[in-house]
């Protein structure tokens, strides 16, 4: 029997909030704001590592890509209108129909799946391209999930892996702000002593196997109500590019 480092508490949180994904004023409408950098980083860093040029109509064509905890979709699709061959993973089931039904309105073909990264690498799967996002904070285990991910990669393969720092920003930001005060998610979302700070998250991509080659962070602009990316400031949202050797 594969070892899980699913959270039983952890997945039922995002069950209850499963119809929701598709509503940008909803109970997902930071990560809706939160998107399009998320997809200015990770469009960036495979273009980057497999030589791809952006311009083209479907520059990703040939690249294997798994979206593990994808939620409804909203990262699978995208690289799938890019041209990827996308796999969605997500460890709550009712996730995977809302996520299926979206991708066939929207012409798409994405193999979703109900399914752990464990038993994933288990079963022999491999690809070019792991999307990490906001999920690393929300497992039992972060080192042997993050060691799954990597069993998951191809040589030579590409982990885009982001989280939240733990610090009183973040605190102040992710729970207060975003849980408590704006309610854009429900209280308890996110448990604060599991945020993972950028040193401490290299240390465990280290340990996993898997080469750091990159990291920014992911900055709100309350004047502009937009995100970018920062250099310098990984206070809160921050992402990494690993690579497996």
């Amino acid at each position: 029997m594969t070892v899980t480092t699913i959270d039983p508490g952890e997945v039922a949180k995002f069950e209850a909030m499963a119809a929701e994904w598709w509503n940008p004023e909803g109970k997902f409408k930071p990560l809706h704001m939160l998107n399009p950098c998320r997809l200015d980083y990770i469009t960036s860093q495979i273009a980057a590592e497999f030589g791809r040029d952006l311009a083209g109509a479907q520059p990703f064509k040939g690249l294997r890509v798994l979206d593990i905890g994808c939620g409804g979709g909203l990262l699978a699709e995208p690289m799938a209108r890019l041209g990827a061959d996308v796999v969605g993973a997500d460890a709550a089931p009712r996730n995977i129909p809302v996520a299926q039904v979206h991708a066939e309105q929207s012409g798409l073909v994405i193999d979703y799946r109900h399914t752990t990264a464990e038993d994933m690498a288990a079963a022999g799967e491999r690809f070019d391209v792991i999307l990490n996002m906001e999920v690393v904070e929300h497992v039992a285990d972060p080192l042997a999930y993050l060691t799954a991910c990597q069993e998951l990669l191809k040589p030579g393969g590409l982990m885009i892996c982001s989280t939240l720092n733990r610090n009183a920003k973040s605190f102040a930001m992710a729970i207060v702000g975003a849980e408590w005060v704006m309610r854009w998610l429900p209280k308890g979302t996110h448990d604060w002593k599991k945020f993972i700070t950028p040193d401490e998250l290299y240390d465990l991509i280290r340990r996993a196997s898997l080469t750091p080659v990159d990291r920014k962070g992911m900055v709100f602009n309350p004047v502009t109500w937009r995100w970018g990316l920062s250099d310098r400031d990984l206070g809160c949202n921050y992402v990494t590019a690993s690579i497996k050797g």
